[in-house]
C-alpha cells in the first residue's frame, strides 16, 4: 500500500485527487492539506511514502517546503504536481529534493503509473518537463579539459592541488623543482583566466577538467 499525501492549496483540486488515489487499488491517501505550514504541523508517523506538493502556495512555496522536507523526513519521495514547466522552476524543485516533477494535465491513470514509479525510486516526468530537464543539462554542460587547452601535465597538476597539495608537496610528487610548479602554475592561471590557486582549484572542479 503506497500512502500519498498532498499539499495543494485549491480545495477542489486537492480533493479531487484524493478521491482518485484513495479510491486507486494499492493506494492510500489520508493526509491532505492546503500549504506547507500546515503539512509540516501534522505530520507524524506513519509517515507517508509519497508527497505531491504544488509550488504556488499560500505561505511558503513548495520549493522551499520540499527542501525544508528533504532535510527533515528525507525518506518521504516528493513529487511536484503544477502547471508551470519553466527552467527555473523545474530545475529549482529538483535541486531542492524533488524526485518528479508532473504538471496538472497529467492523465488521471499516467497520475497513479508516475506515484507508483516514484515509490519504487524512480523520477517520474512529464514529457514537456522531461525535455527541459534534458535540454537544460546539455545547456549545463561543462567545457572538455581541452577547452582550454590545458596540457596533461598541467591537468595533472590541478588535480594534486584539489587533493590538497601545495607547491612543495606537488613538486614532489611529480618530481620536479618548486620553481618548475610556478613556471606551469603560470601557464594554468593565464588558460583559465584566474589569478590564484584557489580560483584555478574551483574552475578545475566546476569545469569538470579534474574528477
Amino acid at each position: 500500500m503506497i500512502e500519498v499525501a498532498i499539499v495543494e492549496d485549491r480545495r477542489e483540486i486537492r480533493e479531487g485527487l484524493g478521491a482518485l488515489i484513495a479510491g486507486s487499488p494499492g493506494f492510500a491517501c489520508s493526509r491532505r492539506f492546503e500549504s506547507m505550514e500546515a503539512a509540516f504541523a501534522a505530520l507524524t508517523p506513519p509517515l507517508p511514502h509519497v508527497m505531491l506538493v504544488d509550488l504556488a502556495l499560500p505561505g511558503m512555496s513548495g520549493i522551499q517546503g520540499i527542501q525544508i522536507l528533504n532535510e527533515r523526513h528525507p525518506d518521504i519521495i516528493t513529487v511536484v504536481l503544477s502547471v508551470y514547466d519553466d527552467d527555473e522552476r523545474i530545475f529549482d524543485a529538483l535541486c531542492a529534493g524533488a524526485s518528479g516533477y508532473l504538471l496538472k494535465k497529467t492523465s488521471a491513470v499516467r497520475l497513479l503509473e508516475a506515484l507508483e514509479e516514484a515509490a519504487a525510486g524512480g523520477s517520474p516526468m512529464s514529457p514537456q518537463v522531461a525535455g527541459r530537464v534534458i535540454r537544460l543539462f546539455r545547456d549545463l554542460r561543462a567545457p572538455r579539459a581541452q577547452d582550454h587547452d590545458l596540457t596533461p601535465h598541467e591537468v595533472r597538476l590541478l588535480g594534486l592541488l584539489v587533493e590538497g597539495h601545495n607547491y612543495k608537496t606537488a613538486a614532489g610528487e611529480l618530481k620536479v623543482s618548486v620553481n618548475t610548479i610556478a613556471f606551469h602554475m603560470r601557464s594554468i592561471y593565464q588558460k583559465l583566466h584566474v589569478h590564484s590557486k584557489s580560483e584555478a582549484v574551483s574552475k578545475a572542479l566546476r569545469d569538470r577538467i579534474v574528477r
